[in-house]
């Protein structure tokens, strides 16, 4: 076992950055420029292997995650994801196991999909951005058609093949306004794990700094109170919302699970389909590029002086203004790529999410602290079964 715990997980982009829809706010796109296409531009043999063996290498646990992403993964074609569950089989010690996770738009999927993902208990994420109406403004195929009749069928095929689903919402300028229609929707599918995911785009054009297509800070915070206040009143113990489970685990005294609300993150870099390692999926750039898979290791990478300053950076660059706040520690000034508005005061580095997030976070307070009283609460005494 390795001295360092380490609390990782790996973006890896089989299909780098190749996508089959073009979608209006797709921030990884723009990555297809980093490589000239290889042989149908899916990662090769040798260095799928060679992240295989390093990704189990570099793991603590007993448990070893695999998290596929693109782009979309499902370019890469099931013959390249039957390779990969036979080299996790070939290297995987006695006495681990593995979880495979896939994050997909869903318009690949048919049966032979779901019969290979159902077959190696893959876990998949789908991109639903709400109804119809809301889904298909930003989630277009590339001649500006829209994709929900598509995803749709492919999301009933992996309810149907009874796959573990977590459905991923984008929530930008769009449908901010309509939490409740999102949400309801999310509802009449069955969807028991979602995550909402804010829209934050840099546009240093415009008047605001961001893109039109990203969620205002106000709607953001709205969006989420109201799907909240749903969400107490009908659904604890029904629906599983990501966002909610991660502002409960300061109360608990947790360590939060998602990078972009601990004090330090780089705990999910990016390994590209040539084995280059990037500190970050949203740091996809020449300056965040801290070697190959091929000349060093991927726990080398995590524990090397690059990506530890990487991540420290994060706390060493939060405002005072935001270390001075009642609700810190739900979000630590969240993802450092969002940190571009300057604080009441003139700091920079303050979240353009900021405003957002207090009024959420301030929102859901008293619920917060009601179930940590009743938690810490102590119950009759149990009876002495040993007499």
């Amino acid at each position: 076992m390795p001295v360092n715990l380490r609390d990782f997980q790996i973006f890896v982009k089989p299909a780098g950055a190749r996508c089959n829809l073009n979608c209006g706010y797709c921030y990884y796109l723009k990555n297809k420029c980093l490589y000239t296409p290889g042989k149908k531009g899916v990662m090769p043999d040798e260095v799928l292997e060679r992240y295989i063996i390093q990704n189990i290498e570099a793991s603590t646990d007993d448990t070893v995650n695999f998290s596929w992403h693109g782009g979309e993964p499902l370019l890469a074609g099931t013959p390249f994801f039957k390779k990969v569950v036979e080299l996790q089989q070939k290297h995987l010690p006695a006495g681990r196991k593995i979880i495979n996770g896939i994050q997909t738009n869903g318009t690949l999927i048919n049966d032979a999909w779901c019969k290979f993902l159902k077959n190696n208990n893959f876990i998949v994420g789908i991109s639903i951005d709400g109804p119809g109406h809301l889904h298909d403004l930003y989630r277009t195929k590339a001649d500006g058609s829209g994709t929900f009749s598509a995803v749709m069928k492919g999301y009933e095929l992996l309810q149907k093949y009874n796959i573990p689903t977590e459905i991923l919402c984008v929530v930008s300028s769009g449908n901010e306004g309509h939490p409740l229609d999102v949400y309801h929707f999310f509802r009449k599918l069955g969807a028991g794990f979602l995550t909402f995911l804010p829209l934050v785009n840099r546009d240093m054009d415009s008047g605001t700094g961001v893109s039109s297509d990203s969620v205002s800070p106000a709607g953001f915070g709205r969006f989420m109170g109201e799907v909240f206040d749903e969400w107490v009143d009908n659904d604890i113990g029904i629906v599983k919302i990501q966002l909610f489970e991660e502002m409960i685990r300061p109360a608990f005294r947790q360590e939060h699970t998602l990078c972009i609300f601990r004090e330090k993150c780089g705990g999910v870099p990016v390994v590209e389909r040539n084995g280059d390692f990037y500190s970050c999926d949203h740091y996809v750039d020449n300056d965040h590029l801290v070697g190959n898979i091929k000349d060093g290791s991927i726990a080398g990478f995590l524990d090397g002086e690059r990506q530890q300053a990487f991540g420290e950076a994060k706390y060493n660059t939060l405002p005072q203004f935001c270390r001075n706040c009642e609700v810190r520690s739900m979000c630590n000034g969240e993802c450092p790529k969002n940190r571009f508005i300057k604080t009441p005061g003139g700091e920079d580095g303050l979240n353009y999410l900021c405003e957002g997030y207090r009024y959420f976070f301030t929102h859901a307070l008293p619920f917060i602290n009601a179930v940590a009283d009743m938690w810490n609460t102590p119950g009759p005494t149990a009876p002495d079964s040993s007499r």
